[in-house]
């Protein structure tokens, strides 16, 4: 069974601790990425070369990898470059994603699908809008996500919810569609099934400790 049929219809779990934060060690974020597992999570999004060689060894889950980078030349953050894409694959990652934006960027998208594709990898575009998705897609994309959706381009204030309409509409591409960005309940990544997606990733929700705590601080505030 391939990695896309073992996501479909079910929740990927983002294993990536708030950066520099007290929970930001290879060992915590494995510790989450196995609770992850023990909780039913059917795959992992996991950032960070030191954080997938801690969790690769510990479990059979299909696993996102992805590198983040603060450029000074450009705004993209996710796997930028095509060593990224190497160095992630030699280390057990089974789906690689990468900022799919159209974005001034170092590296082409379509040289990141390749390099993703001669590595033997599934590849996940992380967009922000259809126009994206239609580009991935083109280039042999295999996942889309919703992930960037008020992150590029645009910036959603805070409090703005998940962009289900972007759902629906990569949906109609016959895309496998994975929602992710700000579905911080049950009930909106239930929304995102409904809206057409075939999996829903949840990161901070599940395992940033210091963004839940503020949530119920700035509710009680209010």
């Amino acid at each position: 069974m391939n990695p896309l049929e073992k996501l479909n219809g079910r929740l990927v779990v983002s294993c990536q601790p708030v950066d520099d934060g007290p929970m930001d060690r290879p060992e915590i974020t494995a510790a989450m990425a196995l609770a992850a597992a023990a909780g039913g999570a059917a795959g992992l999004r996991i950032e960070g070369l030191d954080n997938l060689a801690a969790i690769r060894p510990l479990t059979d889950l299909p696993i996102i990898g992805i590198v983040k980078r603060d450029l000074e030349e450009s705004e993209v953050r996710i796997s930028p470059f095509s060593q990224d894409i190497i160095d992630l694959a030699k280390l057990g990652a089974d789906i690689i994603a990468y900022d799919a934006t159209q974005r001034h960027r170092p590296e082409p998208t379509a040289q990141l699908v390749d390099q993703i594709k001669n590595c033997g990898k599934f590849a996940m575009a992380d967009c922000a809008n259809l126009s994206d998705a239609k580009q991935a897609l083109e280039e042999g994309a295999d996942i889309i996500g919703t992930t960037l959706s008020g992150y590029a381009y645009d910036i959603a204030p805070p409090g703005t919810p998940p962009d289900t309409a972007l759902v629906s509409e990569i949906a109609k591409l016959a895309a496998f569609v994975m929602a992710e960005g700000r579905y911080n309940s049950p009930a909106l990544a239930a929304q995102a099934m409904a809206a057409g997606a075939n999996s829903v990733t949840v990161g901070s929700a599940v395992t940033r400790v210091e963004h839940i705590t503020d949530w119920f601080v700035q509710a009680l505030a209010r």
